[in-house]
C-alpha cells in the first residue's frame, strides 16, 4: 500500500484535533479513556487516517493496559 500525501495542513483539515494529535503528533488517550476500550462489538478495527484495516474484534483481549491490545494483525 502507498502512503498516503497530505500536508500538514491537509491532515488537520481532514481529522478532527484529537485524531490529529493522535495520528499527526504521536498523541494517545490516557489509559482506560478510549471509546474502544470496553467495545465488544464483532467488526473490525481500521486506520482513522486511512482507512486501512488492522485488526479484528476476534483477536482483541484484556491486557488491562487501558488501550486495547489485539493479539494479531488484519493482514501481514
Amino acid at each position: 500500500m502507498d502512503p498516503v500525501a497530505k500536508t500538514n495542513a491537509q491532515w488537520k483539515k481532514d481529522l478532527d484535533p484529537k485524531a490529529y494529535a493522535t495520528l499527526r503528533q504521536k498523541g494517545t488517550d490516557q489509559p482506560f479513556t478510549g471509546q474502544y476500550v470496553h467495545e465488544k462489538k464483532p467488526g473490525v478495527y481500521t486506520c482513522a487516517a486511512c482507512g486501512l484495516e488492522l485488526f479484528s474484534s476476534q483477536t482483541k483481549y484484556e491486557s488491562h493496559s487501558g488501550w486495547p491490545s489485539f493479539w494479531d494483525v488484519v493482514d501481514q
